[in-house]
């Protein structure tokens, strides 16, 4: 476990998903509210698919990993942040979920931060988050974060975020 804590005072804990995270991670996504969900998954499906929760859970040593936050002490995934790499692993795109509760608390703000570091450190040089045009506080976190946005062609509701190092 990594302890964090955010521009806000808050604390948690993160660490890398497994196999075994699934039924939290559909306990999480269950949780999320259907925007959210929405929003990181880009369809408007009820839940989450045990497919999806298995690709969430695996693990690719600087391809593909799932950082899971909790709240010191506690089981409970308060939010997830998955970082893939493309097949040259130049280019990463992130995607962040955080259960309604503890919104408002700088945990995306400090998840979007360490999972920044975490691609260069994977030698990532753009980093990139595919939004809903909808979903503005993540559009804006971003930028405030130093991410451009532009238009995802042929598609007029996604917006593009990204981040060159």
């Amino acid at each position: 476990m990594i302890a964090l804590e955010t521009r806000y005072g808050f604390r948690f804990d993160i660490r890398l998903a497994t196999h075994a995270d699934e039924p939290g991670l559909a306990a999480f996504f269950a949780e999320v509210t259907d925007d959210d969900r929405r929003f990181r998954f880009l369809s408007a499906a009820a839940q989450v698919s045990p497919g999806q929760l298995h690709e969430l859970a695996d693990f690719a040593y600087h391809r593909h990993e799932t950082f899971l936050a909790f709240v010191p002490g506690n089981d409970e995934i308060i939010a997830a942040a998955t970082l893939a790499a493309d097949p040259d692993g130049r280019t990463g795109e992130v995607a962040i979920s955080i259960l309604p509760d503890f919104k408002g608390k700088g945990i995306g703000w400090t998840l979007l931060d360490h999972v920044a570091q975490e691609a260069r450190s994977w030698g990532v040089t753009r980093l990139q988050s595919i939004e809903s045009r909808e979903n503005r506080a993540a559009i804006s976190l971003e930028r405030e974060m130093g991410f451009s946005a532009r238009a995802v062609e042929g598609d007029p509701g996604l917006v593009l975020l990204e981040r060159a190092f």
